[in-house]
Order: C-alpha cells, then sequence, then structure tokens
C-alpha cells in the first residue's frame, strides 16, 4: 500500500486476514505453514506463491521487559528475555496488528472489499510529509528486535524519507545490540542494505548514526584513518558502482560487496606484517584469514562468497606480473573481470597506480601481436620473470617392515 500511494510499483503484496493458519491451510489443498518464530501460509497459485499472515498482537510481557535505556555495558539483549516471552505468534485483531508493525508508514492496509485504506496509526500522513516514524516507544521496540534500526536506515534510504527525530534518538546507544543477532540473518540484512539500488545513501545514514561499525568494525576504524590527508573512497566508489549496476539491471555479487568492504582492513593489516619481515604475498594472505576471521563475528558470510572475495584480493598483486604466459593466464581466469573492476576502483580512489590499469585495459581489446608485444616490454631485464623457487620435499624411504597400503 505504501509504494502505491508513493507512485510506485510494489515489488509485492502483503495479505493479512483475521484466519488462523489452520483454518487458512483447510481452505486451500495447496497451503502450507512454514516458519517457527513467525507462523505463515504459503498458498501456491499457479507458478506464484501468495504468503498469508494472521492478525497479530504484542505480547503484553515483551512490553514490560523492555526497560529505560542504560549505558552500553548493561544493554539487554533478546537473550534476557524469557523464550516464553518471545512468542510472535500471538494472534490480534487488525487495529492490533498494524501496532505491531515497525513503522507507521508500512502499518497501512487496503480492505479489497471497499478498496479503501484503513490507517491506524497516522501512516498516511507520515507518508505525506516524508517522516519515517517508529510505531510505540523506540527503546522498547529496538530491544525487542535490534534489526529495527537497520531496517529504519534503509527505508530511509529507500523512500528519501527523514528519520522523526524520537525515531532516532536511541540508535547510538542502542546499537550494540546489533552483536546479540545472530550472524547468519546479520548476512542476509546487509544484503537488503546494500543490494537494494540506494547502497551509498544506506551507507551514509549507517555512519551518520553509528550503526556502521556495529556491522563492519574493522572497516570503520579504517575509514577514519587518511591516506596522506585525503579520505579513503574506495567502499562508497563500489557502493556507487553497485547502485549503478543494479539500477540498469546488471549483476551483482555479495563476493565484490564484501572485498569492498573489507578491503582497507586487509590492506592495513597487510601492510603491518610487511613492516615485519613477511614479504607481500604472504602477508595479504595472513591478513586476508585474520580480517575474515574477525568479520565472522559479526556478519556470515558464506564460502560461496568468501572464496571468490579472497580471489578478487589476491589478483591484485598477481596483476604485477604480466611476464611470458602470466598475463594470459590471469585473462581466462573466471574472476579476471570482478578484479580487474576492482583494480578500477582501487585507482579511482588513489590507491593503485593507474598505469597499471591502462595496461590491463588495453591488454584485453589488443591483438595478439600486440599483446605479446606488450608482454616483451613489461618482462623484466634478462627475459625471464623472477620466480620463488619451491623448495622441494624430501620423501624419507619406507621402512620395508611396515605394511603400506597403494
Amino acid at each position: 500500500m505504501r509504494d502505491l500511494m508513493l507512485g510506485r510499483e510494489p515489488k509485492d503484496f502483503d495479505v493479512v486476514t483475521d484466519a488462523r493458519p489452520e483454518q487458512i491451510r483447510k481452505l486451500f489443498h495447496n497451503a502450507r505453514i512454514i516458519g517457527r518464530r513467525f507462523r505463515l501460509v504459503h498458498v501456491r497459485f499457479g507458478r506464484e506463491i501468495v504468503e498469508v499472515a494472521t492478525f497479530r498482537a504484542i505480547p503484553r510481557d515483551i512490553t514490560e521487559a523492555s526497560s529505560p535505556i542504560e549505558p552500553p555495558e548493561n544493554e539487554v539483549t533478546e537473550n534476557d528475555i524469557p523464550a516464553e516471552i518471545m512468542d510472535h505468534n500471538v494472534y490480534g485483531t487488525q487495529e492490533e496488528d498494524a501496532v505491531r508493525r515497525d513503522f507507521t508508514v508500512n502499518a497501512l492496509y487496503y480492505d479489497i472489499r471497499d478498496f479503501s485504506v484503513i490507517d491506524y496509526v497516522e501512516g498516511a500522513a507520515d507518508l505525506k510529509r516524508g517522516i519515517l516514524r517508529v510505531i510505540g516507544n523506540p527503546e522498547s521496540r529496538y530491544r525487542e528486535d535490534p534489526v529495527r534500526m537497520l531496517r529504519a536506515v534503509r527505508f530511509a534510504a529507500k523512500l528519501g524519507f527523514k528519520i522523526e527525530e524520537n525515531t532516532a534518538a536511541p540508535f547510538r546507544c542502542l546499537a550494540p545490540l546489533l552483536s546479540s543477532v545472530p550472524p547468519a540473518r546479520m548476512y542476509e540484512e546487509v544484503l537488503k542494505l546494500f543490494h537494494g539500488g540506494y547502497a551509498l545513501e544506506t551507507f551514509e545514514l549507517l555512519r551518520h548514526y553509528g550503526l556502521f561499525r556495529h556491522l563492519f568494525p574493522l572497516t570503520e576504524n579504517s575509514m577514519e584513518q587518511e591516506e596522506e590527508g585525503f579520505p579513503v573512497t574506495l567502499v562508497p566508489r563500489a557502493l556507487a558502482n553497485t547502485d549503478a549496476r543494479i539500477n540498469e539491471n546488471k549483476p551483482v555479487t555479495p563476493a565484490f560487496l564484501y572485498a569492498a568492504m573489507l578491503w582497507e582492513p586487509v590492506r592495513h593489516k597487510t601492510h603491518e606484517l610487511v613492516a615485519n619481515g613477511m614479504n607481500i604475498y604472504d602477508a595479504r594472505t595472513r591478513a586476508a584469514e585474520q580480517v575474515l576471521r574477525e568479520q565472522l563475528r559479526f556478519i556470515s558470510i558464506p564460502k560461496r562468497f568468501s572464496v571468490p572475495m579472497r580471489e578478487i584480493w589476491s589478483f591484485q598483486d598477481r596483476f604485477e606480473r604480466r611476464a611470458g604466459l602470466q598475463a594470459f593466464r590471469l585473462l581466462e581466469n573466471k574472476r579476471f573481470r570482478a578484479a580487474y573492476d576492482f583494480l578500477l576502483l582501487r585507482v579511482e580512489s588513489g590507491e593503485a597506480d593507474g598505469a597499471l590499469a591502462d595496461w590491463w585495459t588495453r591488454f584485453q581489446t589488443a591483438g595478439d601481436h600486440e599483446r605479446r608485444a606488450m608482454i616483451a616490454a613489461a618482462t623484466p631485464a634478462g627475459g625471464k620473470s623472477k620466480r620463488r623457487r619451491r623448495r622441494r620435499t624430501r620423501i624419507p624411504p619406507v621402512n620395508k617392515d611396515e605394511s603400506t597400503t597403494p
């Protein structure tokens, strides 16, 4: 209803009713109940699935369990609230259902019987004024579910709305509650934040309200440091690039997003290790392992994305090695395009050599003869690239008295 009233095409529709899940399932033979925290019914309609929810009310005990804002070291998390209190399957009336929703602009109902808009919380007025306002006491609502703070920022960026003063007031004090959210859930929320086509605006709001450091603490620390008097700009540029691709209906991958988000911590840690005597290649690998291990405490990153993310990082050093057949091998690698785009971002932010990016840009479109000439020019004096010799492992002789298996 919100998007329709704003003149936008809705992505989907939320269907709600006073019927209980079991009653809905009896009405439709192709329906099934899903979820435990929130019980919903999926009704198959041709190739589409219609998600149907029952009107709910906020359990009274949750509100009573919430307390006023306290210092961060005394924060109350969901783990402090008894499990029975956290039962979200408490059914109620339509008005109770409206009151338990997060923001007023998300609590508008469209009645298909008379095509009217039902508004219990002055959501239409907030929609007209361009204001995002939480329903109920902001402190209590964020303690119930800290992710609501992220949702507030996401909707504000998406709709171009201003977050109402009281709605935003508890953000900085309650932001540490985000650490109580399971990393797997945070992974899904981060994709919603940065893969919706308004990532740059979202990023700026997250930093403005002190929320970003509780998602990517190492990144926030790195961005607070300047490079030769200039701010680090790779992350904002990467997010702007992501927005442009989404708005042009081009594919995006979480691997590239996380590669950009964590690059500065990896780069800084690499420099520390090199300063302590480690070679650049081993330092980069060690730094990537340490940064990723720390980040996983806050947000899960599935292997299908963390592996290509690390390959994008490793390519940045390999781009320097262009002698012999190495340039051709890199060009044929399935990660080349993503790594090359990442190199361009590094150049735009002033962190990488523009001449190197120009070389690879030209190499991609050059003919075979020109490519060989480019490689010859890039090959060190002596005609051979420097390679680290592998230390041969001595295989001990097999003791004849010991049994072996093939």
